[in-house]
């Protein structure tokens, strides 16, 4: 029945009210304005193949078998230099700094005009090594780890962890190769302000490989992506899951509360990234060890205290990954593309992202730094993504939650109702320990700040690479990338994660062609490199 109001002694129909209550709220219409764009991005990015029967997204062939020919090619150092990596990081071979060769000044062309570099290139940076790794690992270890491990198991079963773990350590020799390139090619003005990243060494490396052209084209690729991977994944779904995580546990209610939190970030975000690098990174060595604790201790307390089935936990992570249940949408093929998708859009090994942040270091061997860059997918994938499957599949046990089916990213739970990314993850910490719902909640909101501070310079690099380095220029991308902060904080998770994840994973088709003609350049330094270790 109609709503009536009552006026005088007349019973009127209240079409203004039957016209209120269904009118849409600010949140969801721009939702409804978002999500085509989202749709139409991801089939673009996400083209597959098709291979034994399968549909397999091109971009995750790639990066597989890039990731693959990098661990080979420089002999595992995934593996047999992380012990070298950790020394690095530690400030153990920092005297070395002091004997390296003075370098002669390097003249590069940048937007055109002709850039002289300071003559002492390589002794300057703006950051040490760990508050490279710090802002870098801020930037890969985030609501990726909590959100989109939920969502991979959501989509894809226990078994996606095993692919995620996986990719994780191929991953890590695509990150050495990127981080050493991002520190070789870097540009740093008169002022000491570095500026580097896939756009440097693209337009740079393969200049010097006789491809000016490609290399060019190559790099401003790059740049239009990753502004627009710094708006999408390091942005509009940290805001968004954030805001989620504040909703759910506050019980908020309201059509612009989404939009409202949006804001809160935006504001306390403006506030750092204006200082730039130097302050993102003082921030972020202090936010990512402390979310570090958090969020991993409340993780490691609860699979402690059911140690019992935990060998279960991952007696089923590596059956499902191969014979997964019927629900699964793909099967096996369909499993291993949820981890390494997720794994890609968590660590970004591939997508050349943390190198703009490695590029800033100070330090004289290009191959010191990416010994550096190979733990950051270590750290986020193989650790910290693998404690919050665990988590979620001990918490899953007795079938809390239907595995494979899904419907707009969230998953059907055993009483009919859905539910998706971090409310997952945050259910599974909560039925273990009473309040640890909050506890992950503060983690989460300090994960997507982290995140939010460490893209906006990944973006801003970008940026000023298209527009030049004015501080016009620099003001009207930090306005455009707060923007986004609250659209996030606004829209569906289902519409986010489809631009989110096409954004991240757009950047391997410039980048990876970048690596698999440059890296020789990778082998050189690397030689050089740990003959001056051999030689301590």
């Amino acid at each position: 029945m109609g709503k009536f109001l009552l006026h005088s002694t007349l019973c009127i129909p209240s079409t203004s009210i039957l016209a209120s209550t269904s009118e849409k709220g600010l949140d969801e219409k721009i939702n409804e304005a978002f999500m085509p764009f989202a749709v139409w991005w991801e089939n673009l990015i996400l083209a597959e193949v098709p291979i034994f029967g399968h549909g397999i997204p091109i971009i995750l062939i790639i990066l597989i078998l890039g990731a693959l020919f990098f661990t080979v090619y420089f002999g595992f150092v995934n593996i047999r230099h992380f012990p070298t990596a950790i020394q690095v990081v530690r400030g153990k071979y920092d005297e070395l700094e002091k004997t390296a060769p003075k370098l002669k000044p390097q003249v590069y062309e940048v937007e055109g005009d002709l850039v002289d570099t300071i003559k002492d290139e390589g002794h300057s940076g703006e950051v040490n090594h760990f508050q490279a790794l710090a802002t870098a690992v801020s930037g890969t270890v985030g609501l990726g780890n909590i959100a989109m491990v939920a969502v991979a198991i959501s989509f894809g079963g226990p078994g996606a962890t095993f692919w995620m773990i996986l990719a994780g350590l191929l991953g890590m020799s695509t990150k050495f190769v990127e981080c050493t390139l991002g520190v070789k090619y870097r540009d740093i003005d008169t002022n000491g302000n570095v500026f580097g990243g896939p756009m440097y060494y693209l337009s740079r490396g393969l200049k010097q490989r006789g491809f000016s052209c490609l290399g060019k084209f190559l790099a401003a690729v790059f740049a239009i992506l990753c502004v627009g991977a710094s708006f999408g994944g390091g942005n509009a779904f940290q805001s968004n899951q954030a805001a989620a995580q504040i909703i759910e546990r506050f019980g908020l209610s309201g059509d612009a509360t989404g939009s409202i939190i949006g804001l809160v970030f935006a504001i306390l975000a403006g506030i750092v990234i204006i200082g730039g690098i130097k302050r993102i990174a003082k921030v972020t060595e202090k936010v990512v060890p402390l979310m570090a604790v958090l969020y991993v201790g409340a993780a490691l307390f609860i699979i402690l205290s059911k140690i019992e089935w935990v060998d279960d936990a991952f007696a089923l992570i590596f059956k499902e990954a191969f014979t997964p249940e019927a629900t699964i949408t793909g099967g096996f093929v369909g499993v291993m593309i949820q981890g390494f998708r997720r794994a890609a859009f968590s660590n970004e090994a591939g997508a050349g992202s943390a190198a703009i942040a490695h590029a800033a270091v100070n330090t004289s061997f290009p191959a010191s730094e990416g010994l550096v860059g190979l733990l950051e997918p270590f750290i986020d994938t193989v650790l910290v993504c693998t404690m919050t499957a665990v988590v979620i599949i001990l918490f899953n046990m007795d079938g809390v939650f239907v595995y494979g089916n899904v419907v707009e990213g969230q998953a059907l739970m055993a009483d009919g109702s859905r539910l998706g990314g971090v409310n997952i993850t945050s259910l599974a910490f909560e039925s273990s320990i009473n309040g640890s719902s909050y506890v992950l909640m503060a983690a989460v909101c300090l994960f997507a700040f982290s995140t939010i501070l460490s893209w906006s310079y990944y973006g801003l690099q970008a940026w000023k690479y298209l527009f030049g380095r004015s501080k016009i220029s620099d003001l009207t991308y930090k306005i455009i990338f707060l923007l986004f902060t609250v659209l996030g904080a606004a829209i569906t998770l289902d519409a986010v994660i489809k631009f989110s994840d096409a954004m991240i994973l757009a950047l391997v088709f410039p980048n990876m062609a970048g690596l698999l003609i440059l890296f020789p350049y990778v082998k050189k330094e690397f030689k050089g490199y740990m003959h001056l270790i051999a030689k301590k």
